[in-house]
């Protein structure tokens, strides 16, 4: 049980602090993956899909962080969200190329692991 809650705290700092990120400095945030936002509707779409969508979900997971019956779903919820990510980015690079981008390479990387450690949790959390 401890183990999860210390993977949601995580969780949480990661998405709000990318969230906040991308809400507010979505060009700047964009540019690291390679994004050119030159339309102002590029940019509003960023701050909602980028900034507030990670943002809204560092919120559900703090509110797993204070009810109890909240964690296997926020468990469930970042096991599918990591996963689902990491396979359509895989997809990505092997439709598209660019596999020579270390960006796509860590941020898989980063999925994986962290799906990986959203099942591990949820297993223990189900084994409780």
């Amino acid at each position: 049980m401890l183990y999860a809650r210390l993977y949601l705290v995580v969780q949480v700092l990661l998405l709000a602090g990318f969230g906040i990120a991308y809400f507010l400095r979505p060009q700047e945030m964009g540019a690291v993956s390679g994004m050119l936002l030159m339309e102002s509707a590029a940019v509003t779409d960023v701050r909602a899909f980028y900034g507030a969508l990670q943002i809204g979900l560092a919120v559900f997971l703090g509110l797993a962080l204070s009810r109890h019956e909240l964690t296997r779903p926020a468990l469930t919820l970042l096991l599918v969200l990591y996963s689902s990510l990491a396979l359509g980015r895989i997809a990505g690079l092997w439709l598209d190329g660019g596999a020579q981008q270390t960006f796509n390479l860590w941020a898989i990387l980063f999925e994986v692991v962290s799906a990986g450690l959203a099942g591990w949790a949820l297993r223990r959390w189900s084994a409780v």
